[in-house]
């Protein structure tokens, strides 16, 4: 049965997934305090491995910085808690009206993040195989971060060394 097939009543019936909108840098405290309040949530992650204290380290980036999912049902749940919940700044609307967001889209994000593998941290000087576009299959030296996206790379291109720019995606670690 798709949302079609249902009646206004019906729909407004069925649990929904809302957007909620997080205080600056308070994401993680209003995932904990709506999971404490029952609510069901989501809050999109992914791996990214950084350098701190010299030392490189795996850890969890928020998708979607200071938004988070919640699962709502339209007039059964009681709403109201949500605007006083430590952390949260409000429910994401259009008017008076919060937008619910497809199923469909949750399972595609749940999926894209769950199949996701950490980000490569690279160094000045590291060896690297390009695996994507023009210049796949051949080495080439990494030179810096170009935003977090794009790198620049050094490669010898008859018999001189020329400046590329690619996407961290077209590229891995030699070795």
């Amino acid at each position: 049965m798709t949302t079609e097939d249902l009646g206004e009543s019906e729909l407004a019936a069925q649990p929904r997934w809302y957007l909620v909108q997080a205080k600056p840098r308070q994401a993680e405290r209003a995932e904990l305090n709506l999971e404490q309040q029952g609510y069901r949530v989501f809050h999109p992650r992914f791996q990214i491995e950084r350098i701190r204290r010299g030392r490189r380290i795996t850890v969890d980036e928020s998708l979607f910085p200071n938004y988070l999912f919640i699962r709502l049902q339209r007039w059964v749940d009681n709403w109201y808690p949500l605007r006083s919940t430590r952390g949260v700044a409000r429910l994401v609307a259009f008017g008076n009206e919060p937008l619910p967001i497809d199923d469909a889209l949750i399972e595609t994000i749940r999926r894209r993040v769950g199949e996701q593998s950490p980000e490569l941290v690279l160094h000045p000087g590291e060896s690297v195989r390009i695996i994507a576009g023009p210049f796949q299959g051949l080495e080439a030296i990494f030179q810096t971060h170009q935003g977090p996206q794009r790198v620049r790379l050094l490669i010898e291109l008859l018999h001189r060394q020329v400046v590329l720019t690619l996407p961290l995606a077209g590229i891995q670690r030699v070795g």
